[in-house]
């Protein structure tokens, strides 16, 4: 071909700027053959029983839209080949480009029958440069993996027991479906990155390397080198409103330097806004973009022990939270915007500042880190290597490693979002928790190879070999990157948050989070936890003899002195309700604990963003993208201006108040003790002042301004007050901020049974519901059909109206008017409105 750059070896992608580029969606139909029966398509086509195919896609996809496959009974789909055939007819005569995004897993490429590509790596994109003759017919093989799992590689020094094949070690290919109790066996199959046709103009770029970096002083800089295919006279860079003209190096390679005083710089969304600015190439008079890029500056601070683990951005530390990220649909392993975005707005509305793409799952596009540009949402990007033992001495593996993590970072070079590239997950782990010397676990893969490519690709971004890892042992959380489950999977009191000294949890506490009512009603009605059905949709570790729904009752007869086994026998319906309460109740005290003044820790993701399947799953929200009431305590407990009770002992309770925002603000804090969940025993206020990124403790006794035994400590006498209620206010509007609790008996007696009224009303075009109580109420929740609650399962007290905001759903008529019930687990009582 003419007029077309060499491709990079490892990326293997060009940038066609002026290209007419065409997916190729529709028209591809699917035949399932006998694994290795059929070598080439013109064999296969005498067969019958073609069915359409949605390309991108998987074959569990179109097997389902066809009704052959079931995603609550999936079959093994890894034992046949699956044969995509489309034509290309009434194409164009001519020179042209097959880029072939993703190819799950073993995939053979015909063009007119004959091979064109061997691929295999589901990671890997590929060009594929080609002369169509205006009736030509492609055909793609995906080759059963099965038979390749069992085939013998070199000696593994350990072997992972949560997956179902050790032969994946081999294999690029994603863990998703090979983890039984963790996920369903949906095995990923099919062309599940777009496939497109692309018609190259006269301008294309190779070897394109962008990076922008943001001072002290707040300039951006934006570093810009490529190839171009042709001559030009001359080119300029151009971004924020300034230009500087490119320079053609001796090495052919055009390189400029754009230097922006005064740039607005990118923010996590937690601590300020995420600004982007449009890259463009100017040639020819032509403007052509490169897309959108931020100036940040990311570091990590390892503290004055070398122990920490601490994110700044733009010299800022960061406390860091969020979720992992599983995938926006098993089934269909999507990568679109559209697909992104209803999972990405939640964790955005929920507080969160990073979110996680974990070694265990698969890597995603473009398109997601340009939804976390806008958003302000950090990524912390896993290769995808977890747990096995890899033949990283093997060339030909570590040449496919190269390449797929090259191309990844080749198509997010421009992302501020990206904020820690990590060489895997838990493979530095399991082999130390097997006992093998660190010699055998840590090796060049992960320390020379991996940190390579980081450090060519993005400078500008953090790099950790493995996650986790630090301290005695990689699995240490009590230095560098931890996966903390003391309080969560591993059963330990809630104090454990604190006393683990954990100073960074890339993934923690995991607990099979009940989904509102409504959910299980539509998607799992059935009894909880004693019905297979349920306990199908609860993950475990395999072989183990708990699963996590055991977890979560370990909390809720710790926080509520209530046998879980019994209250489910006697009343299943209070058993659900307090198995959602509880989860948000141990995560709010515990990211207390982490955000408080004087905690080691600078940041907590939680396993996992969403479920897999509708049911009791690691998500904080469920497979249909509802939010879970967890995701509602999050939301609470990462609010960047906050307030939090905690007990220090004998030292009285104090309340840590937090300012995240670069802004200072005049705040009034008001803690008040009461008794029999009404009567107030003795409370205080201060008016409070708090300068950006600020975190200040307070004592209760300060504000009451004398002694008292809010945490009932001392024991002096019987006890006097059941709740502690810290509010924090704007001190000009007197607008709620945010509340705290605590219970120095426990929750339990604090479970009064009091009458809470509501009643909606609409204000400027919008709802709100209003609520009063008589007495403390914990854990109300607002039930609605059309709309959603801002806020939910939260606690309410008396002597304050609390509003909440009401979101109308997708499809909702204007000017409907909500109604719903509001429910509390203190009472039997049921408010309507």
């Amino acid at each position: 071909m003419t007029n077309l750059p060499d491709t990079n070896p490892i990326s293997g992608e060009c940038v066609y700027l002026d290209a007419d580029e065409r997916m190729l969606e529709g028209g591809w139909t699917l035949l399932l053959t006998e694994a290795g029966r059929y070598a080439t398509p013109s064999e296969v086509h005498r067969q019958a029983a073609h069915i359409a195919a949605p390309v991108p896609g998987t074959v569990a996809d179109a097997l389902t839209r066809a009704g052959l496959f079931d995603p609550q009974e999936p079959k093994p789909l890894d034992n046949r080949d699956a044969w995509y055939f489309r034509s290309l007819e009434g194409e164009a005569k001519g020179p042209a480009v097959l880029r072939f995004a993703g190819l799950a897993t073993i995939a053979d490429v015909f063009l007119n029958g004959a091979l064109v590509l061997q691929s295999t790596s589901m990671y890997e994109s590929h060009d594929i440069a080609v002369d169509l003759n205006g009736a030509d017919q492609l055909a793609i093989c995906f080759r059963a993996l099965g038979p390749h799992l069992e085939k013998r590689g070199p000696r593994a020094r350990w072997r992972p027991q949560m997956m179902d094949s050790q032969g994946l070690r081999l294999h690029r290919t994603t863990l998703l479906g090979h983890m039984p109790g963790w996920c369903p066996e949906i095995h990923a199959v099919g062309p599940w990155r777009p496939i497109s046709l692309i018609r190259p103009g006269a301008l294309a770029i190779s070897d394109l390397r962008i990076s922008a970096d943001y001072d002290e002083n707040g300039s951006g800089t934006l570093v810009v080198a490529f190839s171009l295919n042709v001559v030009a006279d001359e080119m300029q860079l151009a971004c924020a409103g300034h230009k500087v003209t490119c320079t053609l190096g001796s090495d052919g390679r055009w390189n400029s330097i754009l230097t922006i005083p005064a740039v607005k710089p990118w923010w996590p969304r937690t601590h300020g806004e995420p600004s982007l600015y449009d890259i463009s190439l100017i040639v020819g008079g032509r403007t052509l973009s490169l897309g959108l890029t931020g100036f940040r500056r990311i570091r990590i601070d390892r503290g004055p022990d070398g122990r920490d683990f601490e994110v700044t951005v733009n010299g800022v530390s960061v406390f860091c939270r969020g979720a992992v990220w599983t995938t926006a649909d098993i089934l269909r392993l999507p990568g679109n915007a559209e697909d992104y975005a209803p999972w990405l707005s939640l964790a955005a509305e929920a507080g969160m500042n990073m979110i996680r793409i974990g070694g265990t799952m698969a890597y995603e596009t473009a398109d997601f880190f340009r939804l976390c540009d806008h958003l302000g949402l950090m990524v912390w990007q896993d290769m995808m290597f977890a747990n096995f033992d890899y033949p990283a001495s093997d060339p030909d593996f570590a040449d496919r490693a190269r390449r797929e993590v090259s191309q990844l970072l080749d198509r997010i070079q421009t992302s501020p979002s990206l904020a820690i590239l990590c060489g895997g997950s838990e493979v530095y782990q399991q082999g130390a928790m097997l006992g093998l010397p660190e010699t055998t676990w840590r090796g060049p893969l992960f320390e020379e190879t991996l940190a390579g490519i980081a450090s060519e690709y993005r400078p500008d971004v953090a790099y950790v070999a493995n996650t986790p890892i630090g301290g005695a042992m990689p699995f240490s959380p009590n230095e560098g990157v931890g996966h903390y489950y003391g309080v969560g999977a591993y059963c330990r009191p809630i104090e454990d948050a604190r006393r683990a000294n954990l100073r960074f949890a890339a993934e923690s506490l995991a607990f099979a989070q009940v989904p509102q009512q409504a959910t299980l009603d539509a998607h799992l009605a059935v009894p909880p936890v004693i019905d297979p059905r349920w306990k199908a949709r609860v993950p475990r570790d395999r072989g183990a003899s708990w699963d996590f729904d055991d977890i979560r009752d370990h909390y809720l007869q710790d926080l509520y002195r209530i046998d879980p086994a019994r209250l489910r026998r006697e009343d299943a319906r209070r058993y659900l309700d307090l198995s959602r309460a509880v989860t948000g109740e141990v995560s709010e005290q515990t990211f207390a604990e982490w955000r408080r003044a004087g905690s080691t820790c600078r940041g907590v993701l939680i396993w996992t963003l969403q479920d897999l399947m509708p049911g009791a799953g690691w998500g904080v929200i469920d497979s249909t993208g509802e939010p879970k009431p967890i995701w509602y305590a999050l939301k609470r407990a990462f609010r960047p201006l906050q307030a939090f009770l905690l007990d220090e002992g004998t030292n009285g309770v104090d309340v840590h108040v937090i300012n995240e925002t670069v802004d200072a603000v005049d705040l009034e804090i008001e803690v008040v003790c009461l008794r029999d969940g009404r009567q107030v025993v003795v409370s205080g206020k201060r008016a409070v002042s708090l300068a950006a990124r600020e975190n200040r403790q307070i004592a209760c006794t300060d504000l009451f301004g004398a002694f008292f035994d809010t945490g009932y400590a001392f024991r002096f006498g019987p006890p006097v007050h059941d709740v502690t209620i810290a509010r924090l206010r704007h001190a000009q509007t007197g607008t709620l901020v945010g509340e705290s609790f605590h219970f120095p008996h426990g929750r339990t007696t604090a479970l009064h049974d009091g009458a809470i009224e509501a009643r909606a009303i609409e204000e400027h075009g919008r709802w709100f519901v209003e609520l009063t109580t008589d007495r403390f109420a914990q854990s109300v929740h607002i039930q609605l059909d059309d709309f959603r609650a801002e806020d939910d399962w939260f606690h309410v007290s008396p002597g304050h109206t609390r509003r909440i905001a009401l979101l109308a759903r997708a499809g909702t008529k204007a000017g409907q008017v909500p109604t719903g019930e509001v429910l509390s687990v203190s009472s039997k009582r049921i408010a309507r409105f």
